[in-house]
């Protein structure tokens, strides 16, 4: 079975559209959280999510951030910003609660990330097992402890180029992880959130990053 991994959607229809294009011949999504915030079409993202054959969706830290079980007041003011820019537009809370906080594919844990941690390709951290894992928005593929530790990047707001979403592909029959990325119309992105008065803040952090 060949599995897409995707993390770190963060609202960026039009990234999501780009991967959706290229994963249309697996078996199986697994989406490991974040879907929503930061990028203005929250609702959009989730509801092509849930039209994928063999969904399984995972809660991240903004999926809780948008249901209030996390407080804003402990984040950064520039995700506050985002924050309350995205918010207002987001109406389907239905298609976020009671998400689990993990799933096996294969073998590998499927969660957002591990013990709340922000990991990275060189953090030490001690897996429980085989796992892929999202959050930081970094797409790596490392060996830790004898396990393997994969991240497939952020599909809509990757941190190096904002241009290009990125996602990875699993086959559970030979355990072989391709990780991929595919460009984007980042321009439609940029502007939907000009049209909509996002924060000058928020648009300056997204073009730093083209």
């Amino acid at each position: 079975m060949r599995v897409a991994v995707i993390s770190d959607i963060h609202g960026n229809l039009p990234a999501l559209e780009a991967v959706v294009l290229k994963i249309r011949h697996v078996d199986a999504v697994m989406c490991l959280g974040d879907v929503v915030n930061y990028g203005p079409w929250s609702d959009a993202c989730l509801e092509l999510l849930n039209r994928l054959p063999g969904l399984t969706l995972l809660e991240g830290n903004h999926e809780a951030l948008f249901l209030g079980k996390e407080p804003l007041g402990h984040e950064s003011p520039l995700v506050q910003q985002f924050y309350h820019a995205s918010f207002g537009f987001f109406t389907r809370r239905d298609l976020i609660e009671n998400l689990p906080m993990e799933a096996a594919v294969g073998g590998f844990l499927c969660t957002h990330t591990l013990d709340g941690r922000k990991i990275y390709k060189d953090t030490d951290v001690v897996p429980p097992s085989d796992c892929f894992i999202g959050h930081t928005h970094d797409a790596f593929h490392v060996q830790r402890h004898g396990r393997q530790v994969i991240n497939p990047g952020s599909v809509g707001q990757n941190r190096k180029r904002l241009d290009m979403a990125c996602y990875a592909v699993f086959d559970t029959v030979t355990r072989g992880v391709a990780l991929e990325q595919v460009a984007y119309p980042v321009s439609v992105l940029l502007n939907e959130m000009r049209a909509l008065d996002y924060p000058p803040e928020c648009l300056s952090y997204y073009q730093s990053k083209l």
